[in-house]
């Protein structure tokens, strides 16, 4: 069973798709309910660390067992430092980092019984920092470098992978001034290509691990 983070919407609805026509059961952790009211949902803010614990402690009640989990939840709210509600700012830290941590921290005696596979999502601006985009670029650079000391930590008892997707083709953008959406023009990547690599890191054979996973459109500007 696969706990996909995020997976009412943009990259996240693309992987439970596709995870779903593999024949997997997944369980969405979201505010907001799938598109597929046939798919398992349980509703959390995962800004909320306690919550996304819970969250998780009930889908391993309801199913047994987590074989693998895929943080896609990422939020973002850009503009200068000074310009941005604290509140707002903190929350981008929250949902993006320490959900991800939450998370993945709740599921893991499980995913160590089965030796699961964890793929956290983060993004070129999680190496690649830029003006007005401080909260965002703070919690991306953490989620590398969570899932770095990660794959030092469950060495061998868990697989891990750090996705890294540049812009994409999602409503992520949708609530943003126009200064803060990418051109009309922007040749953005295709969410169900990104979720292809997820599937490609989760479905490795024993004694293959993919690390690291970058995926861009053509023309990404954040990468390398």
């Amino acid at each position: 069973m696969v706990v996909v983070t995020g997976g009412s919407a943009g990259l996240g609805q693309a992987v439970v798709e596709r995870l779903s026509a593999l024949g997997a059961t997944v369980v969405v952790l979201d505010r907001q309910p799938p598109a597929d009211a046939e798919v398992p949902f349980v509703e959390v803010d995962l800004a909320v660390s306690t919550d996304a614990e819970r969250a998780v402690g009930r889908v391993l009640d309801e199913h047994g067992a987590v074989d693998a989990v895929v943080t896609c939840a990422g939020i973002d709210v850009p503009g200068r430092l000074d310009d941005v509600a604290g509140a707002d700012w903190d929350r981008v830290l929250a949902v993006n980092l320490l959900g991800t941590a939450a998370v993945v921290r709740a599921a893991l005696p499980s995913l160590r019984e089965c030796r699961g596979r964890v793929v956290t999502v983060c993004s070129t601006l999680g190496h690649h920092a830029v003006s007005d985009g401080t909260a965002y670029c703070a919690s991306k650079f953490g989620v590398v470098g969570f899932t770095r000391a990660l794959m030092a930590e469950v060495r061998d008892e868990v697989g891990v992978t750090l996705l890294t997707p540049g812009g994409m083709h999602t409503r992520f953008f949708d609530d943003r001034t126009e200064q803060y959406k990418p051109p009309a023009d922007a040749r953005l990547a295709d969410p169900v290509q990104v979720a292809d690599a997820v599937i490609f890191a989760l479905t490795r054979p024993d004694g293959v691990e993919v690390k690291e996973l970058v995926i861009t459109g053509p023309s990404e500007g954040t990468w390398p």
